[in-house]
């Protein structure tokens, strides 16, 4: 156990100096802790603060290559240590060691990836109508970024905010998640050892009052990338409101995958139990509604049932886990309560929906994969995020009407359908109204260079990752010079 866990202020590392202490427990077993760390105090939250307004000249003054090559250094780092990485990610989140390894090789990916657009031309020359004018467009980076990122993916969430951040020229500021403080450590000690310099990045873990005040009221943040609980994010919008900050919000979700009758069920089965119910469901495009057409409504539960309860539980170290826990005692009592009010309206519990009997994680926070059968549009299960091991299964009579029930919801980020009918997944594309779509895919699994986000309550206007993930970081000066009379 790393005794007491410390933070980038500035250009050093020190622990936070409030008088509470908290410890970082290991999901699958509360008596094992992780470490320990204590908040910043408000004086230490303004001096990342002041350290990170201070580095920006510098870092936007310093050549993009020469950027691309400390975020490069930095993938390496994350692959040198991938064992070392993924076991501590496994512990503090609760994720399986294979799902916590490949988050460490695509946090890896995403440095890469950004390093490499370095070398992407930045600007372009536009005619004019003017004799001997020259007009160019200047990208330029925004100024001070805060990131506030999630416990679900605590090194690859910083790692998609970082990356394009610091490759256009801005300092960050890392708002860390409380119950996986160790994973951000991680990807901030890789980038310092990699030669970003002091005050380029910092790291937070504070009190709500402070990260308000400090860090959200102060003029000197350009721009605030969000990744959490579409309440959350609202929230942010209404404070920043009015004012000339930058908000990427990428919320909560609540997707939905189409099973057709001429689908191939013995790939659509275990595509969906892989979507709903890898990271224990904890994750913004798990799969929680299933829209069965009626002819293969009973099949279908009936093979979803079969699946769920052929997971393996277990701590999420062991390499035989399938599943692991959720990440605490009172988001795991949330998930009951939605299962039991779907119950009392009517749905018919098919799998799971209890912990686990084994003595062996009796100590953990785990959620027994759950299918929920005979679930209509007008109950809080089909509408509210569970985000847990939890999926809603809903008939319906033809496509027209799947296309309603995937668009019957607030959120807006992921949707999937299983057919081998080349018109239905063409028209399925064209008409769901989220983000992200796949045919014959899970809804999760967008790789580091492909755009990302939701529509309406699921995301902002700014998409993340690939090279449109650089938007949100970047302003457009338009420049022109003549030269001549």
């Amino acid at each position: 156990m790393m005794d007491a866990l410390d933070y980038r202020v500035g250009c050093a590392w020190e622990p936070g100096d409030t008088s509470e202490a908290f410890n970082d427990m290991n999901p699958s077993d509360t008596r094992d802790v992780v470490t320990r760390f204590r908040y910043l105090s408000a004086a230490q939250v303004l001096k990342v603060l002041d350290a990170a307004a201070a580095a920006a000249p510098d870092w936007r003054a310093a050549a993009p290559i020469e950027r691309g090559a400390i975020l490069s250094r930095a993938a390496q780092i994350l692959r040198a240590s991938k064992a070392e990485i993924a076991h501590d990610v496994s512990r503090e989140n609760g994720k399986t060691i294979g799902e916590a390894t490949v988050e460490v090789e695509k946090s890896a990916d995403f440095l890469d990836f950004y390093a490499a657009t370095a070398r992407i031309p930045l600007g372009t020359l536009i005619a004019d109508g003017r004799r001997n004018v020259r007009v160019m467009t200047v990208i330029e980076p925004v100024g001070v970024v805060l990131a506030i990122t999630p416990y679900n993916d605590p090194i690859l969430t910083p790692a998609r905010k970082l990356a394009p951040a610091l490759i256009a020229g801005n300092p960050v500021i890392l708002k860390v998640a409380d119950h996986t403080p160790l994973a951000a450590y991680h990807i901030t000690r890789a980038l310092c050892d990699a030669g970003l310099p002091g005050g380029v990045i910092g790291t937070v873990m504070t009190d709500r009052r402070t990260l308000n005040d400090i860090l959200i009221g102060d003029p000197r943040i350009a721009a605030v990338s969000f990744t959490g609980s579409t309440k959350v994010g609202l929230e942010l919008q209404r404070q920043l409101a009015g004012r000339h900050v930058r908000l990427q919000a990428e919320m909560g979700g609540k997707n939905a995958s189409v099973v057709m009758a001429d689908a191939d069920l013995d790939l659509a089965i275990p595509t969906l139990a892989a979507a709903s119910f890898a990271q224990a469901g904890q994750r913004c495009t798990a799969t929680s509604r299933i829209v069965v057409e009626a002819s293969i409504y009973d099949e279908v539960v009936r093979r979803l049932s079969a699946a769920a309860q052929s997971l393996r539980m277990g701590i999420s170290t062991d390499p035989a886990t399938q599943i692991g826990p959720v990440v605490s005692e009172e988001h795991r009592s949330d998930i009951f309560r939605h299962i039991d009010r779907a119950k009392k309206d009517g749905a018919q519990l098919v799998a799971g929906g209890g912990a686990s009997d084994m003595e062996e994680l009796r100590h953990g926070y785990f959620v027994a994969p759950t299918v929920l059968a005979n679930v209509t549009r007008i109950m809080p299960i089909w509408r509210d995020e569970v985000f847990g091991p939890v999926i809603a299964v809903h008939p319906v009579e033809s496509f027209e009407e799947a296309v309603r029930a995937v668009n019957h919801s607030n959120y807006g980020l992921s949707a999937s359908i299983f057919t081998t009918s080349l018109s239905a997944a063409q028209r399925f594309v064209d008409e769901t109204d989220t983000g992200q779509v796949a045919v014959n895919l899970p809804t999760s699994g967008w790789d580091v260079h492909q755009p990302f986000g939701g529509f309406k309550a699921s995301g902002s206007a700014f998409k993340e990752q690939g090279v449109e993930g650089l938007r949100f970081y970047t302003r457009i000066k338009t420049a022109a010079v003549r030269f001549g009379i």
